[in-house]
């Protein structure tokens, strides 16, 4: 099937190597919109696809268009396309921010498909959260969710509220963990570790932690409770952490960028 990109930055090109390498589309069957010519120039020579300026030339005959713009230019884009699109065109966005209602009204068509990826997609250990309107067919459906599968994991919703949620959680979460891993390496780093090895420590430490959760099956909170020995090390650091309010430090952070996600919607 033909495939359009609005966009190709470094979540479309997530995308496209997910489409190319999964065998959902070849590189003939994906045309990009993209206005940096050194850009256009990298993604062909890549992925053998083609790229243009022109995004009329690019969504003319695909079955899918992915608009994977910044927020900030989507207003103009929808504007751009809006008269172009064809009735049996289905619209998939990851744009942040922008609902679906926001989308189905811009581009006045009601094909369409909303996506919350996040940055991990890049190495294929992604989460995607999506919803579609009623009328986008099965198909489309289920090539969506192959798509998305390339780039690790995704979670269908019927209820749009759900996305601003995973929009504080996963689509925002990497930032947490990335300030939570710079902290443990500077903490090191202070104690006199030479930050090499802290950095080596650190990553493997919080990546085989989420895979023991993971892999266990079991809470979290139990998982704890088996590393914090009773008068020990960790109950120390943990009741240091609890005093500066580090759980509701978090809480804080996850429900602001949830009220924020809801603002940026309308």
């Amino acid at each position: 099937m033909d495939i359009a990109f609005i966009g190709g930055g470094v979540m479309a090109e997530a995308l496209i190597g997910g489409i190319i390498n999964g065998g959902i589309a070849s590189g003939g069957e994906v045309f990009v919109g993209e206005p940096i010519s050194n850009r256009r120039s990298y993604l062909e020579n890549t992925y053998g696809l083609r790229a243009s300026s022109n995004n009329s030339e690019v969504i003319n005959k695909a079955e899918l268009i992915i608009l994977a713009v910044k927020p900030q230019i989507i207003s103009g884009v929808m504007a751009d396309i809006k008269d172009i699109i064809q009735g049996n065109q289905t619209i998939l966005s990851i744009v942040a921010g922008t609902n679906s209602r926001s989308l189905r009204e811009g581009l006045d068509h009601d094909l369409v498909i909303r996506v919350m990826p996040n940055t991990p997609a890049q190495i294929g250990k992604g989460m995607s959260v999506w919803t579609a309107s009623e009328d986008v067919s099965d198909e489309i459906k289920e090539i969506t969710g192959a798509i998305l599968n390339t780039l690790g994991e995704e979670i269908y919703v019927s209820d749009e509220t759900y996305i601003d949620m995973s929009t504080a959680l996963s689509a925002s979460g990497p930032a947490y963990v990335f300030l939570f891993i710079e902290a443990l390496i500077d903490a090191g780093t202070y104690l006199g570790m030479n930050r090499e090895m802290t950095r080596q420590l650190v990553l493997q430490t919080v990546m085989g932690s989420a895979e023991l959760v993971k892999e266990s099956g079991r809470h979290p909170a139990e998982l704890k409770d088996m590393v914090t020995s009773p008068g020990g090390t960790t109950i120390e650091a943990i009741r240091a952490l609890e005093s500066a309010g580090f759980r509701s430090a978090i809480f804080d952070g996850v429900i602001q960028a949830f009220q924020k996600s809801k603002a940026l919607g309308g």
